[in-house]
């Protein structure tokens, strides 16, 4: 690094930004300047799709299911909420990789002293692997509801998705984004004939997206309305977004920085709304399947799955829940191996061999995954899956105040400064968010939860 490491420079940055984001695919996807705008704006879809994935990552179905059984459509509400701060989040994500041209680690790394890094690197590090236990738990109980295989060995066979990763990411990053897409698209398929089965009371549905305070008041419905929003604005897609929209080719000057913005934005924007309808579809398949029938209590992905055939009267639709369950397993497992990627080199500027860095993450993960699975069956993976949303949710904050500082900031922006407007709202979200996991904090000292 030049001596511009020691001090800060004239964009306010205490050290130079170094090697790109994501190096071995950094402006690799070709962005023509003489292509007419929808060629351009083709040509920025995709990163928006793999930031989706959070909506779906196996430990939102968990809270989701959880959400959907106990209070019925009510928790609708947090999920439109959720949807709403993850559209302003990641257009934050876009604006600080194409005006600073870092990543959200890189940044970290380069504005704050040491003795702040650090420990925000340690903090994404505990989400990455939240995360990717949730997806361990997720891909093996998919394994064996659809295969029979034991969860126990489920949870083994989750290390080998090295191989598809590396595979994929040689053929170049079109084909990551190329199967990510796949397979939103087979999920939302199993979810419209599953919901088409249930056949829910639509006024119900509609009303669920209408605000209620009883959602603060209540402390196991804001235990898992935290645990939907974690599982929504997750902290690594902040990470992940800010990396991955810099794959593509898009220009240096300020008129394509900005058409750059405005089609990663339309691009996230639109990916986001699609992926709401799927994940509000998880929920309101649980309401209207167990809720409704005085189920209340279901939690486990497993048993969710199993009481799907009696109660709707179809063999499918356990089938489809399997099918759309091993899908989301696959595709956030995809999407962490990229954030895991991001976090350590952006944080750390060291570089690991993707195949390492990966095996690190899963094995990490894998530990206490197969611990809880072999101590304590399928009950003690759903309480681990919920669990792995809230630790999701309390980490948010250390990853949504430095972007959205950073975003504010003039000097390290220049001209793709958020404006005032987007700035005041996107510090109403993170301060929301801090609040809301001060009260879950509180619940749980007082032991308010009940159980």
């Amino acid at each position: 690094m030049s001596g511009s490491n020691e001090c800060t420079d004239e964009a306010g940055w205490k050290r130079d930004r170094g090697d790109g984001s994501l190096l071995d695919v950094h402006r690799t996807v070709r962005v023509d300047r003489n292509a007419p705008p929808w060629r351009k704006a083709a040509a920025f879809l995709g990163p928006g799709y793999l930031v989706a994935v959070g909506y779906m990552d196996p430990g939102n179905w968990a809270t989701s299911i959880a959400g959907g059984s106990a209070f019925g459509y009510t928790l609708l509400f947090v999920a439109l909420l959720s949807n709403v701060m993850a559209i302003v989040l990641q257009s934050l994500c876009a604006r600080l990789a194409i005006a600073s041209g870092r990543d959200l680690a890189q940044a970290c790394r380069d504005a704050y002293p040491g003795y702040v890094a650090l420990p925000l690197w340690f903090l994404a590090e505990i989400a990455i692997v939240a995360t990717d236990i949730a997806e361990v738990i997720g891909t093996a109980i998919g394994l064996n509801l659809l295969f029979g295989i034991p969860l126990e060995i489920g949870v083994l066979i989750t290390a080998v998705d090295v191989f598809l990763i590396l595979w994929l990411q040689r053929l170049g990053f079109r084909w990551v984004e190329a199967l990510i897409v796949t397979l939103l698209g087979v999920i939302a398929v199993c979810f419209a004939v599953q919901i088409a089965m249930v056949d829910p009371n639509w006024g119900d549905v509609i009303r669920g997206f209408a605000p209620t305070t009883e959602i603060v008041s209540n402390p196991e419905m804001l235990y898992l309305a935290l645990g939907i929003l974690g599982a929504t604005v997750m902290p690594h897609n902040l990470y992940l977004h800010s990396g991955i929209v810099q794959t593509r080719a898009y220009g240096t000057t300020l008129p394509e920085k900005h058409q750059a913005l405005r089609f990663a934005t339309i691009d996230s924007t639109v990916a986001l709304c699609f992926a709401l309808l799927v994940n509000a579809s998880i929920l309101i398949l649980a309401a209207g399947a167990f809720h409704t029938t005085g189920r209340t209590g279901i939690a486990e992905l497993g048993e969710a799955h199993s009481l799907l055939a009696p109660i709707l009267g179809a063999a499918v639709a356990p089938t489809l829940f399997g099918v759309a369950l091993l899908c989301c397993g696959i595709n956030s497992t995809v999407t962490a191996t990229l954030a895991g990627q991001i976090v350590m080199e952006g944080f750390l500027d060291i570089r690991l061999a993707p195949w390492l860095r990966r095996l690190i993450t899963r094995i990490i993960a894998i530990v206490p995954a197969a611990s809880v699975t072999i101590w304590f069956g399928e009950s003690g993976t759903a309480r681990l899956l919920i669990l792995t949303q809230v630790v999701l949710s309390l980490q948010l904050s250390f990853a949504v105040f430095p972007l959205v500082m950073f975003t504010m900031d003039r000097r390290k922006m220049g001209e793709l400064v958020a404006p005032r407007w987007l700035a005041g709202v996107a510090l109403a979200i993170a301060v929301a968010i801090a609040l809301l996991n001060v009260k879950l904090l509180f619940d749980f000292v007082l032991g308010a939860r009940s159980h």
